[in-house]
């Protein structure tokens, strides 16, 4: 029964995951065709840089697809591990995408800056964007619920890159507006630089969040203190402590193994049953996990997190 219900709630959560990534991946062309086709009409770089930035958006979706479901691939005797990490790599991809993309847009405002004498013709330009900024907050909120729900790391890494496109849409639709109240065509080159500076930083907080699980970067300290946690509550089972604590996420798998102390005395068959449930607590408690525990006997010979505690741990002081 728990295999089958661990597989029902993977098969849910790669579909959620699917079906996210398959809405950003349309919603992200159909707005790169219509802003590369008002940004000719207009004339204005800020809305030709973002088209370029959602022709980025186009591919990172469909990096995020493919990852998703090449992470949904089962272990084999050349990955044992599974394929997780294919979401790490595909966040970094969308990182390095993003910065590609402010790169282009600041090459292209220093030029409009150099030669800012060139008609823009606004009204397009605000009406796409503000259609730009209606659909991608609808698509944002709908693709980071399925990251929370799934703890997709390609999806989290969509999820920002859509909120830089909602900020975009508005910062473009500002700058076109100042052009038309003022007839100053340089509001559109410096919002496009602005812009950049924002994609840039996105650009880093992505790769970083993407570095840190290729990287084998252990678990946030709330959900290690949930393993804690669990651990404390089965200490009057058995449980005399526990050391060597490692913890590591790959794409939406975590990956958990310790050392349990247990009473000397106890049966391999008592001890086996008290990891079972340990395993089955942990994971009710952080879905999508991989437990190992190496049970060693409590004589003495490693003094486990608890051992300053004589009374229950019946270690030595």
């Amino acid at each position: 029964m728990a295999s089958v219900s661990l597989s029902r709630l993977l098969s849910f959560r790669t579909d959620l995951a699917s079906r996210a990534a398959a809405l950003s991946f349309a919603s992200n062309l159909t707005l790169m065709i219509m802003k590369f086709v008002v940004g000719m009409l207009s004339g204005s770089i800020a809305v030709l840089s973002d088209a370029v930035d959602s022709a980025q958006d186009v591919a990172a979706s469909t990096f995020a697809f493919l990852s998703i479901r090449l992470a949904n691939q089962p272990a084999d005797a050349e990955h044992p591990y599974g394929h997780g990490k294919a979401e790490s790599i595909a966040a970094a991809g969308q990182a390095l995408l993003i910065a590609g993309g402010a790169g282009f847009i600041i090459w292209q405002a220093v030029r409009r800056l150099m030669d800012h004498h060139v008609a823009i013709n606004t009204t397009p330009g605000i009406v796409a964007l503000t259609l730009t900024a209606v659909v991608n907050i609808a698509v944002v909120m709908y693709v980071g619920r399925a990251a929370r729900k799934t703890g997709s790391m390609a999806l989290q890494a969509d999820t920002r890159h859509l909120w830089t496109n909602v900020v975009q849409a508005g910062g473009v639709v500002l700058a076109l507006s100042l052009v038309a109240i003022t007839g100053r065509s340089v509001f559109d080159p410096v919002m496009a630089l602005a812009l950049a500076v924002y994609l840039l930083w996105t650009a880093g907080h992505v790769f970083a969040g993407a570095a840190g699980e290729i990287m084998d970067v252990r678990l946030p300290q709330h959900e290690e203190q949930l393993i804690e946690a669990c651990l404390r509550e089965h200490r009057e089972t058995g449980i005399r402590g526990y050391h060597h604590l490692r913890t590591r996420k790959a794409g939406r798998q975590r990956y958990i193994d310790f050392h349990l102390l247990v009473d000397p005395e106890q049966t391999v068959e008592a001890a086996h049953e008290l990891c079972d449930g340990l395993e089955r607590e942990i994971l009710a408690r952080l879905p999508g996990s991989v437990v190992t525990i190496h049970l060693e006997p409590d004589d003495g010979r490693y003094r486990g997190p608890w051992h300053h505690e004589p009374l229950e741990m019946g270690g030595q002081d």
